[in-house]
């Protein structure tokens, strides 16, 4: 019985596939592409709608933007965008106004960036530092909000 259930084992490829499905996770990745018209927006969708692992595909092409949902690599889905339709394509570098400090930091701010976003300068060690704001900036500018009930007491 020993030699038979080895080679079962051997032999059994459901093992394998569970083991690919629990390393990879569940993920959404975002792409900056240009559309202009219908017809780019058809090509950039079909170029990742058969990928193995993909199973939500969304586009805005007022954003310019791709959304991929599933248990693809960003970085080959990056390049297969790249690959079939032939335009520039880059991973989504924005972030809404209000995730960052000083969203019109010099850093931060893109004409180019859609209505309400920022360029991710969290993530940019040198462009942190000037979006970030400071612990005295943070101290004064939240003793005199509504939020906050003591606003009126001297310090």
């Amino acid at each position: 019985m020993g030699l038979l259930s080895k080679v079962y084992e051997l032999c059994d490829c459901s093992h394998s596939h569970e083991k690919l499905k629990k390393n990879k996770q569940l993920q959404t990745v975002e792409i900056k592409v240009r559309m202009d018209c219908e017809g780019c927006e058809r090509i950039v969708k079909k170029s990742v709608q058969g990928m193995k692992g993909v199973t939500q595909v969304e586009v805005d092409r007022k954003l310019s933007k791709l959304t991929v949902v599933g248990y693809a690599d960003p970085n080959k889905v990056l390049h297969r965008v790249r690959h079939r339709t032939g335009k520039k394509a880059d991973l989504w570098p924005y972030v809404p106004y209000d995730v960052v400090p000083h969203p019109y930091a010099p850093e931060a701010y893109d004409k180019k960036a859609p209505p309400g976003y920022v360029r991710n300068v969290l993530e940019d060690p040198v462009a942190s530092a000037i979006a970030r704001a400071s612990s005295t900036e943070v101290k004064y500018t939240t003793a005199f909000s509504d939020d906050n009930p003591n606003a009126c007491v001297v310090m």
